[in-house]
């Protein structure tokens, strides 16, 4: 299937670069190039897109703010997003607003296609004819919680996973640091014991005495993570899965 994209940079070398290679693929068609994203915005009300190729670092509206702009509109149903930007450290915001793919400058036309195969892919699923043969759906799961309760003094206290910025491993307690900057609550209870009741999709080991909210991540060093206003140190046991986590959005 053909799928309708537009091109967002505010560079006019890398806007001419993005809409080349569109032309240049045969499921791929080019119906808009713009140079800011408020023109994009704009474009977008008078035409239907399937597919924006868009850079983030963009004057008056960036990218990442026009993609929860569209994500407001149509939840789960606008044109899907693939960025292109000359930083990694905007990649945790791109899986924040549902990216399909992040292309980091300067990219060559097989990165492109990969990124753009892919988003052909997920059209292609998302538009199955509904007279196509399909499975049972499996049962639906089981509601995952969203909170845990913790041990604290002489008293359970529930705590809402979206809260926690970061836990700390001190023998035989855990140090859980809020997001909100309010006091560290101390329980007894090992890293261990905590990192089985935390659900992997939201948080990570990264070293020995430390588990880290993903979503919580402010940008990622060579050896180190700057959340909050901590920086922790990722531990060598761990570099290895924390970088595979990095490398879905690098």
């Amino acid at each position: 299937m053909t799928l309708n994209c537009i091109a967002v940079d505010d560079e006019p070398l890398a806007l001419g670069m993005v809409c080349a290679f569109i032309e240049q693929t045969p499921f791929l068609n080019l119906v808009g190039r713009y140079s800011s994203a408020v023109e994009a915005l704009r474009g977008l009300q008078e035409q239907a897109v399937d597919l924006i190729f868009l850079d983030i670092q963009m004057p008056d509206l960036t990218g990442i703010e026009l993609a929860r702009v569209l994500d407001k509109g149509k939840p789960g149903l606008g044109p899907r997003i693939i960025f292109t930007t000359a930083f990694h450290q905007f990649a945790l915001d791109g899986y924040k607003v549902d990216a399909l793919d992040y292309l980091v400058k300067p990219f060559n036309y097989e990165e492109f296609l990969r990124a753009a195969t892919k988003a052909q892919s997920y059209a292609e699923v998302l538009h199955l004819p509904s007279s196509a043969p399909t499975l049972p759906p499996p049962a639906a799961p089981e509601p995952e919680e969203e909170f845990l309760f913790l041990k604290v003094e002489y008293q359970l206290v529930r705590v809402a996973f979206r809260e926690i910025l970061y836990i700390e491993g001190l023998k035989d307690y855990v140090k859980v640091h809020l997001a909100d900057g309010s006091k560290p609550l101390l329980s007894l209870t090992s890293l261990k014991a905590l990192e089985d009741k935390l659900p992997a999709r939201y948080f990570m080991r990264i070293h020995r005495s430390f588990i880290v909210a993903l979503d919580k991540i402010r940008a990622v060093t060579r050896n180190t993570v700057q959340i909050g206003s901590a920086t922790i140190s990722v531990g060598d046991q761990y570099k290895e899965t924390f970088n595979q986590f990095l490398s879905r959005w690098t």
